[in-house]
């Protein structure tokens, strides 16, 4: 079965949310296959992080459907958690509690959880197993929210912003981490070119809560006769990818 032939993992249809006046995702559709890494870049306030909270059940639509694995995120919420895992760009977890404690915490939600010795030595935390939460660096509370993201072995994973705060070498460990989801359906949010590049398949461009275009890296780049992904990006968008807007 090729990745083209493979069931949907993801179908966002027609997603909107509003905020009284303010329309921060404007009828937005998305289509993942299983197995796909799929990527979706934009600007700070492009709509990227309310897309994607939406599609987790952590935001309800103001119109439209998702379906994970043809279960709805809200009324199949207990089954949509046992096969989804989600990074945010922010992680609230319990400051006095170890990263050993929270990763046993979060083992204990899923029925065939990873190690917690496996899960910290993914994201280099191995020697920080002791090490209260309130007492990690950014980068670190960065990196310890994709382990907790992976522990449940989940079929789908959302990761917003994937390395913000990390060093090269950490980042380059994480992308190596996430190349070997080969089993796993990945959506990616970031406003890296090359994160992106290197990791996706498939990329939806979105400015001002649209999707302004989507295939693979190379396609975009041939549909706006650029020669990288940022030239595309900036093509099709009219935008540069480090302008600073609002937050999603």
């Amino acid at each position: 079965m090729t990745q083209q032939t493979a069931p949907l993992a993801i179908d966002a249809q027609h997603l909107v949310k509003r905020y009284r006046q303010k329309t921060a995702v404007d009828g937005i559709s998305l289509q993942v296959r299983a197995g796909e890494t799929f990527g979706i870049l934009g600007t700070n306030g492009a709509g990227k992080t309310t897309t994607v909270e939406m599609i987790a059940g952590l935001r309800r639509p103001s119109e439209g459907t998702v379906r994970i694995l043809g279960l709805d995120p809200f009324t199949d919420r207990a089954q949509v958690r046992q096969i989804l895992g989600v990074q945010l760009q922010e992680a609230y977890l319990h400051g006095s509690l170890s990263c050993w404690e929270l990763v046993e915490l979060y083992r204990s939600f899923y029925p065939d959880p990873l190690d917690a010795q496996t899960a910290l030595a993914m994201v280099e935390l191995t020697e920080k197993a002791k090490t209260r939460f309130d007492d990690l660096s950014g980068g670190q509370m960065q990196r310890l929210s994709i382990a907790l993201a992976l522990i449940g072995r989940p079929e789908v994973v959302i990761l917003d912003e994937l390395t913000t705060g990390l060093d090269p070498k950490a980042r380059r460990r994480v992308w190596s981490t996430i190349e070997s989801l080969t089993e796993q359906t990945v959506i990616l949010v970031s406003h890296a070119m090359d994160e992106v590049e290197r990791l996706c398949g498939r990329v939806a461009l979105i400015d001002q809560g649209r999707v302004i275009a989507q295939g693979s890296p190379e396609h975009l780049k041939e549909q706006a006769a650029a020669v990288t992904l940022e030239d595309a990006f900036v093509a099709l968008t009219g935008k540069d990818i480090h302008d600073d807007e609002e937050d999603d």
